[in-house]
């Protein structure tokens, strides 16, 4: 490599601003600039939105202008006072016409400020929510010090139908995200999220599902931690986007292609990579996807509502073949391991994984298989001899702290009899393998401490998953 090529390394994850306000005055002299920042930076989209009806004219020419720009048409509540019919139509009339048009808002409802009369505000949060169900787009929904009032009024104007949006800039605590999210929204966040005293919302961050996240500028205004006080801008989206991967334990690439693909779930555009089905990357692991067989049916298993995990889509077209497999890794030396762990339990393909190990091992890399334990049951003997020296780890998903619970969790095909085959799969792992564990997914109402107890007595490590429902 010459050191005038770019290394992989060296190019930054590519990212969308999902809120801002380029129409703004303190944009108008020097807006190409800005862009052109954006651009060296990463941004790869922007999603400029309307605040009333002149500014989302003025949305709309850039979106039309700049390929890279996309637009929301509508009334901020601080200007709710200003709706009419007449504006109304208009802003219909204008999403019906453009497809660069992705959503409606910002609306809502402000009880800070007020500067609208709050019953007034109402009245345009609804007019607004009736006519993104009317065009099928998303809502981008402004909220401050009026959680229960937005809650009340999206179940009211939805009413059993499916909700699409946005609560931009959140600004709320981990029960209302969790109420925003069992509706059906997504929460993005802007440069709040890096302040000194806004651990409550890092806290919300950490606690909720990273496939509904956002990432905005909101700018001009709320410049992120280390520019405050002047002009925020889309390049500085990255700041904020650097921090919800700090606090997910992520690496960048990780939240790049997460938030890009939640984007363009909502408001469809942007550009996604879905070419990762048989081999993902999360952080420095390689995980191997070699199947979407599975002999259980776990109620949290999220294959039951999409194929994805951390923005890589799983669903495979066929079951792949060795050859394919380290096509696929490429130079398996690049990662820190690689973990057979896909959407589906990789030990229904013994002879693959013993193929694809003994390769990485000669190529001197760390292997894990993550299984629900039932191989032996599936296979009519005890495989784990075949996997000595070929695995270094291997995580067992235990779940339950007895047979009842774990079939009403687990769904084995096997029925009662799988608890136990887990177990006895724990305790021969722990003689072939160096490092074994036993994982529980905390669901609501299971016992995780006697869960804790077994691993103890098994003589195995612990590890405890979040339970985080996504819809």
């Amino acid at each position: 490599m010459t050191s005038t090529q770019t290394k992989p390394e060296d190019i930054l994850p590519p990212l969308i601003d999902s809120h801002a306000h380029l129409d703004d005055p303190r944009f108008a002299d020097d807006l190409d600039a800005v862009l052109e920042r954006a651009a060296a930076n990463g941004i790869t989209h922007i999603l400029s939105v309307g605040g009333n009806l002149e500014s989302s004219r003025a949305n709309l020419a850039l979106a039309d202008k700049c390929p890279q720009i996309y637009t929301a048409l509508g009334v901020h509540p601080h200007e709710s006072s200003q709706v009419t019919t007449e504006i109304l139509q208009e802003i219909e009339g204008l999403a019906r016409a453009n497809d660069k048009v992705v959503a409606i808002g910002e609306t809502g409802l402000d009880f800070y400020y007020d500067n609208s009369p709050r019953d007034v505000q109402e009245w345009a949060f609804r007019q607004h929510l009736q006519l993104a169900q009317r065009l099928d787009l998303p809502v981008i929904i402004h909220d401050r010090d009026a959680h229960e009032d937005i809650l009340r009024i999206v179940r009211e104007e939805y009413a059993g139908k499916k909700v699409s949006g946005v609560i931009h800039c959140f600004s709320g605590d981990r029960k209302f995200a969790r109420q925003c999210i069992d509706l059906g929204f997504y929460l993005s966040f802007a440069g709040p999220l890096t302040f000194p005293k806004s651990e409550e919302l890092r806290e919300v961050v950490k606690s909720m599902p990273v496939e509904r996240i956002l990432v905005e500028t909101d700018c001009p205004y709320l410049a992120p931690q280390g520019h405050r006080g002047k002009r925020n801008e889309p390049a500085l989206v990255r700041v904020t986007a650097e921090k919800v991967a700090e606090l997910k334990n992520l690496s960048m690439a990780d939240i790049s292609r997460i938030t890009n693909l939640n984007v363009h779930r909502l408001f469809r555009f942007g550009d996604i990579d879905q070419s990762t089905k048989i081999a993902y990357r999360i952080r420095d692991s390689l995980y191997l996807n070699i199947t979407n067989r599975c002999t259980n049916a776990c109620v949290f298993c999220a294959k039951f509502r999409d194929f994805t995990v951390k923005g890589h889509s799983l669903k495979l077209d066929h079951e792949p073949d060795a050859a394919e497999v380290k096509q696929a890794i490429g130079d398996p030396t690049r990662y820190q391991e690689v973990v057979f762990c896909g959407y589906g339990e990789p030990l229904l393909r013994l002879d693959l994984i013993k193929e694809v190990a003994a390769w990485l091992k000669e190529n001197g890399v760390r292997v894990r298989i993550n299984t629900d334990g039932q191989a032996n049951l599936v296979h009519g003997r005890d495989i784990l001899p075949e996997l000595a020296g070929l695995v270094d780890a291997v995580s067992v998903s235990l779940n339950a702290p007895d047979a009842e619970s774990y079939q009403r969790i687990c769904c084995s095909a096997f029925g009662p009899e799988a608890y136990q085959a887990v177990l006895d799969f724990i305790r021969q792992a722990k003689k072939r393998i160096p490092s074994v564990t036993a994982s529980v997914v905390g669901l609501p109402g299971i016992d995780v401490e006697e869960c804790r107890r077994i691993a103890e007595e098994l003589g195995v490590d612990f590890r405890l998953r979040q339970y985080v429902e996504t819809h």
